[in-house]
């Protein structure tokens, strides 16, 4: 279902997902998938419902370098001895641990020369994560302090799935689920309010259903869900999420899943079947969408 918390504006530009066509209620793989990119969808494409690259896939190290390149956010381990890890994230991490410092003391902190993590914090600071300020120690020349911004706390570990579902099971023991069910239907509501708005802005009065799926596609991708929009050749409509952003709340909360389909019918105004279920197995959730006249 999409998230409703914040997310960093300007996103990494991900590799298009793809997927095949699902051959009903229970999907087998076929054919190898063709790369479609995002901008181009009008070409017909066939998918499986076990769709390739739904993750980032690369080391630690890779990981961080590419996301501190795009100012997203990234959960990663504290590095340890022997850990996989760039000097970009020991430079992190130091000034997490132990707060503003100059780049020599930095460069002592994690073990490397000056000039490398000089260059580290510059390229740090060019992304906005972090800040540089002059200080004053005694006589002689003032020196240059580096500290982190608000915006690398995005850089470290979060367990907001977890407050989640303390939060459910506070509100279940309240009022049972009844109450879980108005929670969800409520957000439902607020979901919906949010993409018909971002639709009616973004898109000219009278839009296709190709055109609002596609939206709706980009709206989750930007919530996490690595949303794609795709049409075959013969114009069926596809709309897939290769990542789910609240799995740790929709295996327990299953009406979090039918939430989800509800909220895609209304939105788009068409109608709209599950052909694939990540909860269930499956390597998206993956929608069929029809106009409401066939």
């Amino acid at each position: 279902m999409p998230s409703d918390l914040p997310s960093s504006a300007g996103g990494p530009q991900r590799p298009p997902a793809t997927a095949a066509r699902p051959a009903g209620p229970s999907v087998a793989p076929t054919a190898e998938p063709t790369p479609v990119p995002p901008s181009d969808h009008d070409h017909g494409i066939e998918f499986e419902c076990a769709s390739l690259h739904p993750f980032e896939h690369a080391t630690d190290a890779q990981m961080i370098e590419r996301r501190v390149r795009t100012v997203t956010p990234l959960v990663t381990p504290t590095p340890g001895p022997g850990a996989s890890s760039t000097l970009r994230r020991e430079v992190l991490y130091a000034l997490r641990t132990g707060g503003p410092a100059a780049p020599d003391q930095v460069a002592d902190r994690v073990g490397a020369s000056r000039t490398g993590v000089l260059q580290q914090l510059r390229t740090l600071e060019s992304a906005g994560l972090v800040t540089r300020s002059l200080s004053r120690h005694g006589v002689g020349r003032p020196r240059h302090v580096y500290d982190l911004t608000p915006a690398a706390q995005e850089l470290f570990p979060a367990n907001y799935g977890a407050l989640a579902q303390s939060f459910l099971t506070a509100i279940r023991s309240i009022g049972g689920e009844a109450l879980i069910r108005d929670v969800f239907e409520a957000r439902r509501q607020q979901l919906k309010k949010r993409i018909a708005s971002r639709l009616a802005d973004r898109l000219p009065a009278g839009a296709s259903l190709w055109e609002k799926v596609r939206e709706v596609a980009a709206y989750e991708d930007e919530t996490g869900y690595l949303g794609r929009a795709t049409r075959d050749t013969d114009g069926t409509i596809w709309l897939s999420e290769h990542n789910c952003a609240i799995s740790g709340v929709s295996g327990p909360y299953p009406i979090a899943c039918e939430e989800e389909l509800e909220l895609f019918g209304e939105v788009l105004g068409a109608r709209v079947r599950r052909e694939c279920h990540i909860a269930s197995g499956g390597r998206s959730c993956t929608y069929r969408v029809e106009p409401l006249e066939q």
